[in-house]
């Protein structure tokens, strides 16, 4: 890896970094034709697609058995980690919790809002090359805090499910686990099968064929938004420790080949240092050929930039899913950047602390999508219904402008519904 200039980066350059996507575009008639087939087919499907991307022969895809027998398959430690990072996530997420509210505007004018759950979510767990436990705890737990009343858990199939990540379901409060993956399991979700159940909104996220899937049967159920491979952004300047900016990116590399890692600072000295760190780490990783693959992708580097008003410009146009800022004047550089999943401020926020255990979500939008919508959160699972109560006087407060707008529209019924309510003056 060799660090460049953002002054001199060419058009295609710009392009893979500012209007990535992963690879999401190129499966998409592929990802429709399953999607068709699990919603014709069902469970017949299911098993078929998970001997054919998994290669396991699927019994039961309902393993919510299994979940419940997890927590004492798993060593203590593990099974106490789990518990602590879902109650400080549990914590976050409750003080997310919006209150009714009812208030008098006006005379006789009354009006507030009201939050009430969606009834059945399905969470998207990834598998695969890696176990994800924090995922499931990410996208259950806040469901649950919200009070949805079943909350589904979707992750691949295997000879043996990871106990882990069954535990983290039973920790956080799933309710069904299936053991179905992929593009296949949003289908599920979608569509209903003979043994998964449809649900209203489906989250979490997952490789190319999972963001895709989601995108496709957006419409015929809620989403939380497209996310795709990791990403991260780390803003430096010459007080950040060029060995804690490299094992953030070899952290965040590790997730998947197609994960984007880049690094942006006004200083040369700690840009070559910063490369320097990466390549004397790299062969010592367990997953360095998944690193190498992530570093490597033309969304992934590090760069410098002619003055930090430039990278920030670079950060504000990347819209990182995970933004790090590693820097003396941290604070002043987030005013200054508004697109961003999750901010990790100083040398020591960590992005893992984020990824495990801090309380923040890590599911976030990815591939430029923070520029529009923020993380998972309760709202997620709220729908919001306002109310409003009006008198005789409150009413008689209104009805010159109501009738004078329905009027002008056009709409002499909107009108006379007004006009009726005074019909004995």
């Amino acid at each position: 890896m060799e660090y460049e200039a953002v002054a001199d980066l060419a058009p295609d350059r710009r392009v893979a970094l500012f209007e990535r996507d992963a690879g999401v575009d190129a499966v998409r008639s592929d990802v429709a034709e399953i999607l068709d087939r699990v919603e014709s087919e069902g469970d017949v499907a299911l098993r078929a697609l998970a001997s054919e991307f998994d290669d396991v022969e699927v019994g039961n895809l309902d393993v919510t058995d299994e979940m419940e027998r997890a927590a004492d398959a798993v060593p203590d430690d593990v099974y106490d980690a789990i518990e602590d990072a879902a109650a400080n996530i549990r914590a976050f997420h409750e003080a997310q919790l919006p209150d009714d509210w009812r208030e008098s505007f006006a005379a006789g004018r009354e009006l507030g809002r009201r939050f009430r759950p969606v009834r059945r979510v399905g969470v998207y767990a990834p598998g695969g090359t890696a176990a994800y436990p924090s995922s499931v705890l990410m996208g259950v737990i806040p469901a649950v805090v919200a009070g949805v009343e079943q909350v589904a858990v979707a992750t691949p199939p295997a000879e043996t499910i990871n106990p882990v990540t069954l535990a983290a379901a039973h920790a956080a409060g799933a309710d069904r686990v299936y053991q179905v993956g992929g593009a296949q399991a949003i289908g599920a979700f979608a569509y209903g099968t003979e043994t998964v159940d449809t649900v209203q909104t489906v989250v979490g996220p997952g490789n190319k064929w999972v963001t895709a899937a989601k995108a496709e049967v957006r419409g015929d159920v809620e989403i939380d938004f497209l996310a795709g491979p990791s990403e991260l952004l780390v803003v430096a300047d010459e007080t950040a420790e060029p060995a804690f900016v490299a094992a953030d990116l070899l952290a965040q590399a590790e997730h998947d080949p197609n994960a984007s890692v880049v690094a942006v600072t006004d200083d040369e000295a700690t840009a070559a240092a910063i490369t320097d760190a990466v390549a004397a780490r790299l062969d010592d990783r367990e997953r360095a050929d998944t690193i190498r693959a992530a570093l490597d992708n033309e969304a992934s580097g590090v760069f410098v930039a002619r003055s930090m008003s430039e990278a920030v410009v670079f950060a504000e146009e990347y819209a990182a899913e995970h933004l790090s800022i590693q820097a003396s004047d941290d604070e002043a550089l987030l005013d200054r950047i508004d697109s961003a999943g999750s901010v990790f401020l100083g040398g020591y926020a960590p992005v893992a602390a984020g990824d495990y255990a801090t309380g923040t979500n890590h599911v976030l939008p990815t591939n430029g999508t923070a520029r529009v919508t923020g993380g998972l959160s309760v709202d997620t699972f709220l729908r919001s219904t306002t109310v409003q109560r009006l008198d005789r006087e409150g009413l008689a407060a209104l009805r010159e402008t109501v009738t004078t707008l329905a009027d002008a529209e056009g709409l002499e019924g909107h009108a006379a519904s007004v006009d009726a309510r005074f019909e004995d003056e």
